[in-house]
């Protein structure tokens, strides 16, 4: 094998590895932004529970009770955007 193929082999492989850590970031990158959505709406829905018990305390139950399935519903679209992003890793 001459040197200039041993090179081009080389080359491929290096650029390999180089993409291979691209999409690595780009997946954490990919979690980072799908998990802000969530953490603001979880952030409102809380925010928001807190202001209408203040308001009415003889309805907190049902805020309460409200407010934990807001929280589930919107964690589990961070959760969804963790599983997708751990998928397009090779």
């Amino acid at each position: 094998m001459n040197l200039l193929a041993t090179i081009g082999i080389l080359a491929q492989t290096e650029a390999g590895e180089f993409l291979d850590g691209l999409q690595a970031i780009g997946a954490g990158l990919g979690y980072g932004l799908a998990a802000i959505g969530p953490g603001i709406g979880i952030g409102l829905v809380v925010g928001n529970a807190v202001t209408a018990m203040a308001r009415q305390p003889e309805s907190a139950g049902m805020v309460r009770t409200t407010m934990f399935l807001g929280i589930a519903f919107t964690e589990a679209l961070a959760l969804i955007g963790f599983v997708v992003f751990i998928l397009l890793l090779p």
